[in-house]
């Protein structure tokens, strides 16, 4: 994957406005989120290829590894083997496309929303590997590497900036939305024919990756809607408690005008010590 050029580096855009920008080529600024993610990703592939036996630790504990049942619910392994490589190559290339597209979503988004879509993309690509596994379609073994994440990132990027134009290699030109489609296919691909394929385990998570990228993505106006809803539900739920807890301090209060303090339950008294809390709660906001 080579440099593409980016919306988020124009000078007419702006968020929300996804027009297919024209050609500017430059190293972008580093992210928060996407710094700390290179950050883990290298040191954990130093540290495992310095010290070897920490290499085997790391992969023994770490990877996803659904070589039995007790071994597949082991869930930290979901997010930790997202920060596992196993060679030069593969590191390089995923801290390479983690650098270009992440910063670029990261901008776009923000970093605690980016963050939270890179780790759930990783972790159903971890999910969906085990799954097919274990029903016997794919091989077991250790699956390590961010891919997963990257390949979700790629598919976001597709239906957000979908012609937006890449470089292959440096040199073969193609719009997002094309390449996120030739990557779906290999991965479906090679998950039909796993003996074709001898990293199949890999293109699981891949398809993992890319659909939950997909579906993140295409239901944000959904999920915005719903959390309006249920912050809607819950303010609503919130002042109707207010009003009938009103309404009770109001009979409470007349009961003492009419027969004194001493009147008053024990239930009475304590709903007065509610009110009176909730008052200051108020008075504090």
């Amino acid at each position: 994957m080579g440099l593409y050029d980016r919306d988020y580096t124009q000078e007419n855009f702006q968020s929300g406005q996804h027009h297919a920008p024209h050609m500017r080529i430059q190293f972008p600024r580093i992210t928060s989120a996407v710094k700390w993610l290179l950050i883990i990703n290298i040191a954990a592939f130093i540290s495992g290829y310095l010290i070897p036996r920490f290499g085997v630790f790391q992969l023994e504990w770490f990877s996803v590894w659904p070589e039995t049942f007790g071994t597949t619910m082991q869930v930290w392994r979901f997010i930790t083997y997202q920060f596992l490589h196993g060679g030069l190559g593969h590191i390089f290339m995923n801290m390479f496309i983690l650098y270009f597209f992440g910063t670029m979503i990261e901008n776009f988004w923000g970093s605690r929303k980016f963050l939270t879509f890179y780790l759930v993309c990783g972790t159903t690509g971890g999910i969906f590997y085990p799954i097919l596994a274990h029903i016997g379609w794919l091989p077991t073994g250790p699956l390590i590497g961010a891919s997963g994440s990257i390949l979700g990132m790629l598919a976001a990027a597709a239906i957000l900036f979908p012609r937006m134009v890449v470089y292959v290699f440096g040199v073969f030109p193609l719009k997002m939305y094309v390449l996120a489609i030739i990557l779906l296919a290999w991965s479906l691909l090679s998950i039909l024919r796993p003996d074709v394929n001898a990293n199949a385990g890999g293109e699981a998570a891949h398809l993992g990756g890319m659909c939950a990228g997909a579906i993140y993505v295409l239901s944000e106006r959904w999920r915005q809607r719903l959390k309006m809803k249920v912050h809607k539900n819950i303010w609503e739920s919130r002042m109707t408690d207010h009003r009938i807890l009103d309404m009770e301090v109001d009979r409470i209060l007349k009961k003492v005008h009419d027969k004194g303090m001493h009147s008053l339950t024990y239930k009475e008294k304590k709903v007065l010590k509610q009110a009176t809390k909730a008052e200051q709660m108020r008075n504090k906001f």
